[in-house]
């Protein structure tokens, strides 16, 4: 595992299950609800808010997790930065990898810290 991210791709391995965006189409937008979250297998996505770039990720990323934790709507949009496929992962599918491995849960949390960290830091005075 690399100290910079957390690397999900087994869990993108374990299914089929894949969408392809081609570069610039939306994989979903802020306010959408949310029932799944998704793996980056390959490409990048570019997380947004408004008019600016939170972040980028790429393979082996996890994003929208964030609306199965909470239930609220989607927090920003995620459009494919280059051609991408990501893997579905249902709530359904997330409490049962979350229940049965911990060091999953672990993971999952560790780089919600990480995105919070770089959050703070991105703060006018931090």
């Amino acid at each position: 595992m690399s100290g910079s991210f957390v690397d999900f791709t087994l869990l993108a391995r374990a299914t089929e299950d894949t969408r392809t965006f081609g570069a610039g189409e939306i994989i979903f937008r802020e306010g959408d609800a949310g029932t799944e979250f998704f793996v980056v297998k390959s490409g990048k996505v570019a997380i947004r808010h408004g008019n600016k770039t939170l972040q980028l990720l790429g393979e082996g990323e996890i994003f929208g997790e964030m609306a199965l934790i909470d239930s609220a709507p989607r927090s920003a949009t995620v459009v494919a930065e280059t051609d991408t496929v990501v893997v579905p992962v249902s709530e359904k599918q997330f409490l049962f990898m979350t229940s049965e491995s911990p060091y999953f849960a672990l993971n999952v949390m560790r780089m919600l810290v990480r995105r919070l960290r770089a959050s703070n830091s991105a703060l006018p005075g931090g």
